[in-house]
């Protein structure tokens, strides 16, 4: 338990909040063990914002081990309501190009053995996902990204893959054979959680590389990514402030009602 509040949640390293001032931090307990991290609090546009890097600083978790409902579970326990998620990507197809931003609508798990509930009974809870990301905070992020100049595409595809590994040619032609855009590791089950604990829930793709099934791409590698990530990073930045600026917490939004009419008994 924590005394700490805030209003808007994001995913992200200390690199998005180390300019700013009065930076507080807190360790949040949950009934699914630690977050990957303690959560960074600061005030910015008069909003209290809550940072946590999902890797954890030292970038120590690799997908497959983050845990995702301790993470999310904390968020809501500081109260808040509205969670930015951007992450590192790659592109399926040509005209995603590496430095562009993808707004997703949509995603396709191909993750095994995640842990991607909260409701293990004794209510059977089944939550839809039928629109998995936010659509009022989804339309926030293709305007910050207009008014800033960013190129971005205002819907797209994620399949999330198991990682670490990334993925073969077979899988990535496959992949982009079904008219996807963007592959990551990180996004389920982080968007479905959000849902099932009814915060709004935005995702923002940085596309870092093309996958291997884009044709004539070379094998991605991890020092690509990260370079095409920091070079970008301050872009990352400024759309997620500009974003924040714009966020309303309190505004109601279907997503406060996921649990409407998904339980039986």
């Amino acid at each position: 338990m924590t005394d700490a509040k805030a209003d808007i949640g994001v995913f992200g390293g200390s690199g998005l909040y180390s300019l700013l001032e009065n930076v507080t931090e807190v360790k949040v307990e949950t009934p699914y063990g630690s977050p990957s991290d303690k959560i960074a609090i600061a005030s910015l546009h008069g909003k209290k914002v809550a940072f946590l890097p999902r890797h954890a600083k030292d970038h120590s978790l690799p997908p497959h081990k983050i845990p995702y409902r301790a993470n999310l579970w904390a968020m809501k326990e500081l109260g808040v309501r509205k969670i930015i998620g951007p992450n590192a990507a790659g592109s399926l197809k040509a005209d995603v190009k590496p430095g562009e931003f993808v707004i997703c609508d949509q995603f396709v798990d191909r993750t095994s053995g995640r842990i991607d509930t909260f409701y293990d009974g004794p209510i059977t809870t089944h939550v839809s996902a039928a629109d998995p990301y936010c659509p009022k905070m989804r339309q926030i992020a293709v305007k910050s990204c207009a008014d800033l100049k960013i190129p971005a595409k205002k819907t797209g595809t994620v399949v999330v893959i198991q990682g670490p590994r990334f993925s073969t040619r077979s899988e990535s032609k496959w992949f982009a054979s079904q008219g996807w855009e963007v592959i990551n590791m990180t996004q389920y089950p982080e968007c479905y959680l959000a849902r099932e604990l009814q915060l709004c829930y935005v995702n923002i793709s940085l596309i870092t590389d093309y996958d291997v099934g884009a044709e004539g791409a070379p094998p991605v590698n991890h020092e690509e990514v990260v370079r095409v990530f920091n070079e970008n990073n301050d872009k990352v930045k400024k759309l997620i402030f500009e974003m924040i600026k714009a966020i309303n917490p309190t505004e109601d939004c279907e997503c406060h009602h996921a649990l409407q009419n998904a339980r039986l008994g």
